[in-house]
């Protein structure tokens, strides 16, 4: 017969009053039949009223939605396309796109900006690099944008945001933009390098420490006027975010500009975080969030307005990389879903970024880069794609809801063992063997 226990759940609080946890202690058997199963078939969309391990309390406490994939707004898989109508150079290394922009929509075309290198050389990141060689894929960079008229196939347009005047923000590089429309104009946010990243070794992020600036313009298609002032700056020393202000992602909510953006706090591998950032004007001055960093993890992090909060796409780095997380009021964000083969450095449609809705439809498709394309062969370059996901309230595509996805054996060779790793393995084998 089988034995069931009833759980006895008593609070622990650990020493100094830091932290409490509940443990779930095994007491007596009980009578299986006096505890009903978990039922087959649909599975509950309200929580049951019955006992429930803590996996399942979680699934209907927290912000998960339920059981089941297909009912989660929030999960998704994502899907990719190669991009057409934009050149590599035959994939010399010296041409690279990277860094999508959110896309939005002007008379009757989809706009994006993005960071494009079109260099003599590829990146040289052994020291070799100078004023005109590269250090970085993202270095000696300019913005450009492209439209298009299906998303797939894309026309470039041409340079928005050229390389400043020293010593003004952006006069080494600009890079990795974000647009805002505000009051009929435009703005483009992006890292501005007052140095060649890379160059000083002396801070916690080998040199690839910047502030942010921006530009505005009456069009989309330009000109562009830089401030040429640093719009959001790097945190006191001592301060998580004092090296880097990367990736910024400006939205309107709250009738302000709340700004996101990532910062680094050393570590090794690098800790990895998101703040925010929030301004009247799109010039500042930003005043961030006392609670920052608001997401513990991820890299070019995306934002869109969902329901009456924000969702983040939060892929690479950090514990909770890989996840699609929600906050109601676009600050205490919560992981909503896990998933995988999550887009890098995505810039969605979006199009109600700007309209400081409580009632966020969410996102379908979007723009991704991949990146590190040939480095090995010392080609190092990056390519555009788009993705497709289903993290809308108005679709309902039961293809984007599968969780199980196999890859192909060679891309999880790809990522084996370096060479130390196998020698340290090896050794302590043996050594095993002869105890």
């Amino acid at each position: 017969m089988r034995t069931i226990f009833r759980l006895l759940i008593p609070t622990c609080v650990l020493t100094g009053g830091l932290m409490s946890a509940m443990c779930c202690v095994a007491d007596e058997p009980t009578d299986p039949k006096s505890v009903p199963a978990f039922p087959y078939g649909e599975v509950p969309e309200q929580k049951p009223d019955m006992p429930l391990s803590r996996a399942m309390q979680r699934v209907y406490d927290g912000t998960y939605a339920g059981l089941d994939c297909a009912r989660n707004e929030l999960f998704s898989r994502f899907k990719y396309t190669p991009l057409k109508g934009l050149d590599y150079s035959n994939g010399d290394g010296t041409v690279s796109r990277r860094d999508a922009t959110k896309i939005i929509k002007h008379d009757g075309m989809f706009y994006v900006w993005y960071t494009k290198r079109h260099t003599a050389t590829p990146p040289n990141y052994d020291g070799g690099a100078n004023d005109t060689i590269p250090s970085r894929d993202w270095d000696l960079a300019e913005i450009w944008y492209a439209t298009s008229t299906d998303g797939f196939t894309w026309q470039e347009q041409g340079v928005a945001i050229k390389r400043n005047e020293k010593p003004n923000p952006g006069w080494r590089s600009v890079s990795t933009p974000d647009i805002l429309v505000w009051q009929g104009k435009y703005y483009l946010y992006y890292q501005a390098y007052l140095a060649m990243p890379g160059s000083r070794t002396s801070s916690a992020t080998n040199g690839d420490d910047c502030p942010v600036s921006a530009s505005v313009a009456d069009s989309p298609d330009g000109p562009w006027t830089p401030c040429n002032k640093i719009v959001v700056d790097n945190g006191p020393p001592g301060s998580w975010d004092q090296y880097v202000i990367h990736d910024p992602y400006p939205l309107v909510r709250n009738g302000k500009i709340y700004l996101y953006y990532k910062g680094e706090m050393g570590g090794d591998p690098p800790v990895r975080a998101q703040g925010l950032a929030i301004a009247d004007h799109p010039f500042g001055p930003f005043r961030k969030h006392p609670l920052n960093p608001v997401i513990n993890s991820g890299h070019e992090t995306s934002l869109f307005p969902f329901k009456e909060g924000l969702a983040a796409l939060v892929s690479r780095h950090g514990l909770e990389h890989n996840t699609i997380q929600y906050a109601p009021d676009g600050v205490n964000f919560e992981v909503a879903a896990i998933t995988g083969l999550m887009p890098i450095a995505p810039g969605a449609y979006v199009p109600d970024a700007f309209t400081d809705t409580k009632d966020g439809r969410g996102i379908t498709w979007g723009l991704c880069h991949f990146r590190n394309i040939k480095r090995d062969e010392g080609k190092s370059h990056s390519m555009l794609a788009r993705f497709d996901c289903d993290l809308s309230l108005d679709v309902h595509d039961i293809e984007m809801k599968e969780s199980d996805i196999f890859n192909d054996p060679e891309i999880n060779f790809k990522f084996g063992l370096s060479e130390q790793q196998r020698e340290r393995i090896e050794s302590n084998a043996r050594a095993e063997l002869k105890r």
